[in-house]
């Protein structure tokens, strides 16, 4: 049985949250994210502000349903590389290199997407669909790591060495995504998290330009490190070695 077709004036619902959401991110690009209001956005648009309360109930959903899109966008990027790239390079640093390549060609996106407080226990449909969508993505960098790590294990720390609350938290996080890894190799995972995370974060707010105009090569670096962390190959995007 074919599917009914929406009809028009679900069209033109689909078509007006479209362009809401379509205003909203060339504020947010041309102006910043203090700039993005509920009335901004109805200006722009020739409506009244409580007419654009009929496809968002607040200021929050509709930053929410740009988060959401951002993510999707930014996943849908990185699996695009990932899938395209050749077969011989580790898909890890494929990930990492399309992540980058999506942050610094969308700064205020990006600033938008990981600036924006996860959703409440009251969150709405839409608040909660942006929590999704950035589980999906964080969940592209976890999965690959234990894929690593369950074809080829790699040196991990020695719980019994961590101070106790330390090795309790890593207990609980690995019991949250599933035992996909265990408490020791989700520390070395975080770590690595947190330092390719961070860097480009510092790139993308422009906190290095005191020292770096050129993050590029420090981000390599960063990456054959991992590498070496997972024991994988490193192929620079360079053309020449990073580390002795």
């Amino acid at each position: 049985m074919l599917e009914a077709l929406p009809g028009r004036r679900e069209r033109v619902r689909e078509a007006t949250f479209r362009e809401i959401k379509d205003v909203a991110r060339g504020i947010l690009v041309q102006h910043g994210r203090q700039a993005v209001s509920v009335n901004a956005v109805a200006r722009q648009m020739k409506i009244s502000g409580p007419a654009l309360y009929r496809y968002f109930a607040s200021y929050d959903e509709l930053i929410a349903s740009l988060t959401s899109d951002f993510f999707q966008e930014l996943t849908a990027d990185i699996v695009a590389a990932r899938e395209e790239a050749d077969r011989a390079v580790a898909p890890l640093l494929v990930m990492s290199r399309a992540m980058r390549k999506w942050a610094i060609s969308h700064p205020q996106e990006f600033g938008l997407v990981f600036a924006s407080p996860l959703p409440s226990m009251t969150a709405t449909k839409v608040e909660s669909a942006a929590s999704e969508a950035g589980e999906a993505f964080g969940r592209l960098f976890l999965d690959e790591v234990s894929a690593i790590w369950h074809s080829k294990r790699f040196p991990v720390p020695d719980l019994d060495e961590m101070a106790p609350a330390h090795a309790d938290q890593l207990r609980a996080y690995a019991t949250q995504i599933g035992n996909v890894l265990p408490p020791e190799a989700a520390h070395v995972f975080l770590s690595c998290w947190i330092r390719l995370y961070g860097l480009l974060c510092m790139e993308v707010l422009q906190q290095l330009e005191f020292a770096l105009r050129d993050v590029e090569p420090f981000y390599e670096e960063c990456l054959e490190q991992l590498c070496q962390t997972f024991g994988l190959e490193y192929g620079s995007s360079l053309g020449r070695p990073l580390l002795a």
